[in-house]
């Protein structure tokens, strides 16, 4: 096996007491045939060395001093931890090959020099190798380069920041045509789809599909709570004292949380019940850089026994001593469920241990499904789509910095990409003429002429003030409107989104980097903080949630139907659901349960329809004010992942005719244009396809700014230019990404057919853990805990009466 191993690899692997894995080897064999690669294997299973060992033999047989291989994460740690993995075995062979890191965090002496003299290995993001592409000299820097290896591909291909990485690797073959595309990743659903995305024209045959062998099986259990699984809540919370315990009997434990806000709860419930005072932090994306790396230090030293995070450690996180991963509410997805498993012993020959611990009953058929998907070795779908205007508009400025363009041509490579691969020739000039003039009703301002024709119909640059600006305010991460949180000192803790930021006073109290703080004063930019020891609050964070995937859905859809599983539940939870077929009906698969009844002087429709939190608000929206139409004189609403509660003063006596499909033509746009999701839409794809600029040079626009310049565009656009570019992207993603308007279509879809309406004369046992909902948000904050147990208990009472 070792054959085609240069000495220098083969000693290597032999003086550690290993020899290269199959997937490793299969590796390097589609490396000599000059073939594109996809490797999916599972965490712990050498991907990394399987993505960097043809560079190192190919380096080894043919020496470079040019850039031979670019390497793009999705997270700036990322690029980093690789580089420290990398060198380690590169110095133990000694080897004269060069590795470096370019990154936003990168030093601009640093950046000017690896343009002059690059190494051999670059770690980049895609964000810096679109900014590396702007520049003229980007012919002559790729030229010669030989791979490029695409880590975490599940992470981005199907976001805009894959949009971005697709057009820049259709620039980098065309510089030159012999290049070899590389993907890794442990989690991959549909291995044909991600080999047309990764192929030059979508052309999957030329890319081999590795699959590397699989590892031991998982070993994952659910935590049943001291006394009863909660009706209600989703953080898992009451089970800190367990979870505790859990830390304490191992070395070091990660613990996931899927939100920031919930992050830092988890981790001030746990400091309460950390009696023994052990070494535990907290991080996630909006914690300053320089906490999150002396974090990530310290669990590389062993030194902490807890680490509570979120999304922002999912990725490449390489601590081998991490023994067990807890996820704290519901996983939302089995890839990644699976994804966050893998971070526990980090490697393959021993079982990754998890422990789930799911915030309510509903939740608990939901991490029983996840597992269940985890052990069937299923994985959630992933959802292509076509390639995000915003993107592509930031991608031809980038491309036009570097050189003058012929439009025909810029087309023709621009569909070598998969996003783009159906893009008309009327919308990619529709995209140009947006550069080079902003469009029909902003042709007069100056600040908008970005590109210029010239007589022979190349486009150009029109001032080399555009390309600063470009360099400047390029990325497809567009932050909301945030305040730094800084001690009086300047010390810099993060940042606070400003929508919280605008419901604080000097005096407030909130927890934050796992301290309570207290705010001083604030200005524009800044939210000057000092230590407390008094009480505080858990700060928000705007974003949609993370919806349940469709097919945990339909295995929790599967559960309520099968009587036969329900042997495998507690007993509580058992129980709820037999109350639940006694009183009223469990929905089938495919169904549609309406439960409609009468409770406190209210009328009550909850609709089961497991679509997740995003599509049950919106379609929240879209009911009540249709029953306003019918004179139902609707309330209010409140939704979860499983199902929305809609409450009135009037009966609904016929649900049917609220759900039929020409509520997504008429409510759903009449909605969707008289709120804010089109305007914060709109802000995103302004800045993102280079209208709206958040930095000159020495000033960064305050996020104020920034949502008082797109607000303005956006009103003379909807009543000047209701076709513009910018608009349509906006509607793409409002519609994708704020309503999930393709999970709401289906719903609407399946409801005429499949609705199953039970009138009750009171609340159902299945409507509880929703209902609670509405007096968690209507009690005041300080009688909070003491109203809300005592209206649950009542509701609870009355649910699972049997008469």
């Amino acid at each position: 096996m070792t054959a085609q191993l240069p000495p220098s690899i083969t000693g290597w692997f032999a003086a550690r007491g290993w020899s290269p894995r199959r997937h490793q080897m299969a590796m390097l064999a589609a490396a000599r045939a000059g073939r594109h690669a996809l490797l999916v294997a599972p965490t712990g299973a050498g991907k990394t060395l399987a993505g960097f060992l043809p560079t190192l033999t190919d380096l080894i047989e043919r020496p470079t001093d040019g850039l031979h291989t670019l390497y793009v994460s999705p997270l700036k740690a990322l690029a980093v931890d690789v580089r420290r993995n990398l060198l380690d075995p590169i110095a133990q062979m000694s080897l004269p090959i060069r590795v470096e890191t370019r990154t936003g965090d990168t030093p601009a002496d640093r950046k000017a020099r690896q343009r002059v003299r690059p190494p051999q290995i670059l770690l980049t993001t895609p964000e810096s190798l679109s900014l590396l592409l702007s520049h003229e000299d980007s012919f002559l820097l790729f030229a010669d380069l030989r791979t490029i290896i695409i880590d975490e591909v599940h992470a981005f291909a199907t976001q805009k920041r894959g949009d971005l990485l697709a057009l820049s690797m259709a620039r980098l073959q065309a510089i030159n045509p012999g290049l070899r595309r590389v993907a890794l990743s442990a989690t991959v659903a549909d291995a044909d789809a991600y080999r047309a995305w990764l192929a030059p024209h979508a052309a999957i045959e030329s890319v081999e599909a590795v699959m590397g062998e699989a590892g031991a099986d998982p070993n994952v259990a659910i935590l049943i709570p001291e006394g009863r699984v909660p009706w209600s809540g989703h953080s898992g919370k009451y089970a800190a004292g367990q979870v505790m315990a859990e830390i304490a009997r191992r070395r070091t434990t990660l613990v996931f949380c899927n939100t920031r806000g919930l992050a830092e709860l988890i981790f001030q419930e746990l400091w309460s019940v950390n009696d023994a005072n052990l070494p535990i932090a907290i991080h996630h994306g909006s914690l300053s850089v320089e906490a999150r790396r002396k974090v990530e230090g310290a669990m590389a030293e062993g030194r902490l026994r807890a680490l509570v995070a979120t999304a922002s450690l999912d990725l490449g996180v390489d601590w081998g001593d991490v023994d067990c991963v807890i996820q704290m509410g519901a996983p939302k997805g089995s890839s990644r469920l699976l994804q966050r498993i893998g971070r526990a012993n980090h490697r393959l020959d021993m079982p990754s241990e998890a422990i789930l611990i799911p915030g309510n009953r509903f939740e608990y058929l939901e991490a029983r499904a996840a597992l269940d998907a985890v052990e069937a070795g299923e994985r959630d779908a992933d959802d292509f789509r076509p390639g995000g205007l915003d993107v592509l508009a930031q991608h031809v400025m980038a491309m036009a910095c570097a050189a003058p363009f012929h439009e025909e041509d810029m087309l023709a490579e621009i569909r070598s990409a998969l996003p783009y691969a159906d893009l008309s020739a009327e919308a990619f000039a529709h995209v140009v003429q947006f550069i080079a003039g902003g469009g029909y009703a902003l042709r007069a301002y100056d600040r908008f002429q970005r590109l210029t024709q010239e007589a022979d119909g190349a486009w150009r640059v029109s001032h080399p003030r555009f390309v600063q600006q470009h360099r400047l305010n390029a990325g497809i991460i567009v932050d909301q409107p945030a305040l730094a949180v800084r001690f009086a000192n300047g010390r810099k803790l993060g940042t606070v989104e400003e929508m919280f930021a605008a419901t604080l006073r000097p005096g407030d109290c909130f927890f934050f980097s796992g301290m309570a703080v207290e705010v001083v004063r604030m200005d524009s930019a800044d939210l000057t903080v000092r230590a407390t020891s008094r009480s505080a609050r858990i700060p928000s964070w705007g974003g949609t949630r993370m919806a349940m995937s469709t097919r945990l859905a339909d295995r929790v859809r599967r559960f309520l139907a099968d009587p036969g599983q329900w042997r495998r539940f507690p007993d509580d939870v058992r129980e709820w659901l037999n109350m639940q077929q006694y009183r009223s009906v469990l929905p089938q698969p495919g169904q549609l349960l309406v439960e409609t009844f009468p409770h406190e002087g209210r009328h009550y429709m909850v609709c089961y329809s497991f679509e997740g939190w995003n599509a049950h608000q919106s379609l929240g929206m879209l009911l009540t004010r249709r029953m306003n139409a019918q004179g139902l004189m609707p309330m209010g609403f409140v939704s979860n992942d499983y199902a929305l509660a809609i409450y009135g003063l009037k009966p609904v006596t016929d649900p049917a005719s609220l759900f039929t499909p020409d509520i997504l033509d008429h409510e759903f746009v009449e909605w969707v244009e008289e709120s804010s999701l089109l305007r914060r839409a709109f802000r995103d794809v302004a800045v993102i396809s280079g209208l709206i600029e958040r930095q000159h040079p020495g000033k960064r626009k305050t996020g104020r700014q920034v949502t008082f310049s797109t607000d303005l565009i956006y009103d003379v656009l909807r009543k000047y230019e209701p076709g513009h570019m910018l608009l349509k992207a906006a509607w793409a993603d409002a519609r994708a990404r704020m309503t999930d308007v393709g999970r709401l279509g289906d719903l609407i879809d399946r409801a005429a057919g499949t609705m199953v309406v039970k009138a009750l004369d009171r609340v159902s046992p299945l409507a509880v853990p929703v209902l609670i909902l509405i007096g968690r948000e209507q009690v005041a904050q300080h009688d909070v805990d003491d109203a809300l147990l005592i209206e649950a208990e009542a509701l609870i009472a009355q649910a699972m009466r049997a008469d």
